[in-house]
């Protein structure tokens, strides 16, 4: 019997036979169509761009792309974010989007712009290459710009790390500038790594020695840190890795997690969102080694036949993390040192100013959505641009103000100000720790609305707040998606909203604020005009059954869904309470009960009722005579 071929996704064939991600893309984006075929559609994200179209016009699709960034860390210097600037009035719509990856998002770009705007980007220190596609994406680590070793550490290993797995064969500088290299020099340490072949992680002769032709069977997160700081999401990844120092904060190595990613799809039980789980522990010269172990493990165990079960997670999922490791500890050549202890983790936002630790500050901006537009952009390019500051995006889609010096500190915070862009202290908390992915217009996947819709959403959660007598700073992690691929990472939120229909959602709850709890669905299709029915009993009960400083995740993960589900379908509204009762028992004899409950009769009251009024009236009478 002849073996079958596996079977293997359609995008599997595409990349097989695109030259190494040039073929048709090259010649489609010559084309006079406004839009490119449905292969070059599939490769172009290599290169770090979606095609999309705008889904509130109806009729001729009106095709456009939009290009996302790679910024290791969020690092973005100076002339490329006045670059990203300048390209979104150009040749955008006018806005930059901040990603949950730390990225530039520019919308509405037209093929026949592409090749200029790639170039401009590419020859203005920054590129594109792999923020989409079957490969390692953006890589995460702490935005926030300050000077002590672990932090350094961190950064510079997201680079490293970044640098190693970034595609080798050219072809992102053969499609957008001819063939011209602007490669930055690579430390020596990640060549080295990139072609050490002493355990069969490399295709030899081929010019991705880590890839292949193939690639990778679908997207790929990293995340770096250092202990406690969870700024990055770190479980959702589908490698996490945390700088583990010495008593005198001397790095000495990384814990590693493995199998975290929120994708999934609905009404598929064998999708799910996952958290990343330990691996071990590696000595910080092997960091570099053990990561391309996972890879190759992931690049030639994980499935290619169905793409919505070909993440990592799948596949440790399918073997347990025992057998993951012993695979892995093959393509790495040694055995995985055990996990070090870590303390817990908290969720940082860099709001508003800081020390570097250099002598100058920082200051950390929120930007609701990640929306940089009107006079908020202009705003910021005006100082940016003067005081010639560098910049990071936070994986929380907001930004960071670097190396600013104290005498500019009262000029930048009045020209912020008068932008709307506040001290956090003046924003709502309920917006400081919200999330939303853009979702419609542009986005092709978008079942419903998410950027657009949770300004209201907030809103209106903030006067159930009120309605319930919940205080001011009682706040709740909210993160809103248009679709079940929750790039706004939902599935870790206390309170998650993933669109599953027009104007309707799925809401998950009992994520954590520090996010280390995986939320679980709680209801389906709820129409968001009746999300009251559901924020209200959950809100009331919250604010009357938490223990002290519990949180809504943590609550409604004590309390069980059961119980919620049954206080949401009896739910009547919110009770207004009658000042506090003490208990008067009354008693009288059956002749004087019977009067009494025919003169309350007349007055339409009961006879408890009457009888509580005269001895109320008796005593004010008696209080009055007292006074006089």
């Amino acid at each position: 019997t002849s073996t079958t071929e596996p079977k293997r996704s359609k995008v599997e064939i595409f990349k097989e036979q695109s030259n190494f991600i040039r073929y048709p893309l090259n010649e489609e984006i010559l084309t006079d169509t406004p839009n490119i075929n449905e292969a070059a559609t599939q490769l172009i994200k290599f290169h770090g761009s979606y095609q999309q179209y705008n889904r509130d016009e109806r009729g001729t699709r009106s095709y456009s792309f939009m290009l996302r960034t790679k910024n290791p860390g969020g690092k973005v210097p100076n002339q490329l974010y006045l670059t990203m600037d300048d390209l979104a009035d150009q040749f955008g719509i006018g806005t930059l989007r901040l990603t949950t990856r730390q990225t530039f998002q520019l919308h509405g770009v037209l093929k026949k712009n592409l090749k200029t705007v790639m170039s401009t980007i590419i020859k203005n220190m920054g590129s594109t290459l792999g923020a989409c596609g079957d490969l390692n994406r953006n890589v995460l680590a702490p935005a926030a710009p300050l000077m002590t070793k672990e932090y350094l550490f961190a950064q510079e290993t997201a680079d490293n790390i970044a640098a190693l797995l970034t595609p080798q064969s050219g072809f992102y500088y053969d499609v957008w500038v001819d063939g011209e290299r602007f490669m930055t020099s690579e430390p020596p340490e990640v060549v080295k790594a990139r072609n050490d072949n002493s355990h069969k992680t490399n295709f030899p002769d081929s010019p991705e020695p880590i890839y292949g032709t193939q690639f990778l069977p679908r997207k790929f997160k990293i995340a770096v840190t250092v202990p406690t700081d969870n700024s990055v999401d770190i479980l959702t990844n589908d490698i996490g890795v945390v700088v583990v120092s010495d008593d005198n904060g001397e790095p000495q190595g990384f814990n590693i997690y493995v199998g975290g990613g929120m994708g999934r799809t609905h009404r598929m039980e064998a999708t799910f969102p996952r958290l990343g789980e330990p691996l071990g522990y590696v000595p910080k010269e092997d960091i570099l080694y053990a990561i391309k172990a996972i890879v190759a493990t992931q690049r030639d165990h994980g499935r290619r036949d169905d793409r919505r079960y070909s993440r990592m997670k799948y596949l440790i999922s399918s073997w347990g993390i025992e057998k993951f490791k012993t695979v892995v500890e093959q393509y790495y050549g040694k055995k995985f040192e055990p996990f070090r202890e870590l303390p817990e983790w908290e969720f940082k936002s860099y709001l508003g100013w800081h020390e570097q630790g250099d002598g100058a500050l920082f200051c950390g901006l929120h930007v609701d959505n990640g929306r940089v537009g009107g006079k908020m952009k202009k705003t910021l390019r005006e100082v940016i641009e003067k005081y010639n500051l560098n910049v990071r995006i936070t994986p929380n889609q907001n930004i960071i103000l670097c190396d600013i010096r104290s005498a500019w500190r009262r000029p930048i915070t009045t020209v912020l100000a008068q932008a709307g862009l506040l001290h956090p202290k003046y924003v709502d908390p309920l917006n400081l720790t919200a999330m939303a992915c853009p979702a419609f217009p542009l986005c092709p996947l978008a079942i419903t609305e998410a950027e657009r819709g949770i300004p209201d959403i907030l809103k209106r959660v903030r006067s159930v707040f009120e309605k319930v007598g919940l205080k001011y700073n009682d706040s709740v992690v909210i993160r809103i998606t248009g679709c079940p691929n929750g790039c706004a990472r939902p599935y870790m939120a206390e309170l998650g909203l993933v669109g599953d229909g027009p104007n309707s959602y799925q809401i998950w709850l009992g994520g954590t604020p520090n996010q280390t709890q995986l939320a679980r669905s709680f209801m389906d299709k709820v129409k968001v005009q009746d999300l009251e029915n559901v924020f209200e009993p959950l809100f009331y009960y919250w604010k009357q059954k938490r223990q002290p400083k519990e949180s809504f995740g943590d609550f409604t993960a004590r309390i069980g869904f059961e119980k919620l589900k049954e206080l949401v379908d009896k739910w009547e509204g919110v009770v207004q309470t009658p000042p506090a009762r003490y208990n008067l028992k009354l008693f009288a004899d059956k002749e004087t009960y019977e009067a009494m409950d025919e003169l309350a009769k007349l007055q339409n009251k009961s006879a408890h009722q009457l009888a509580i009024e005269v001895v109320r009236n008796f005593v004010a009478s008696q209080q009055n005579g007292k006074s006089e």
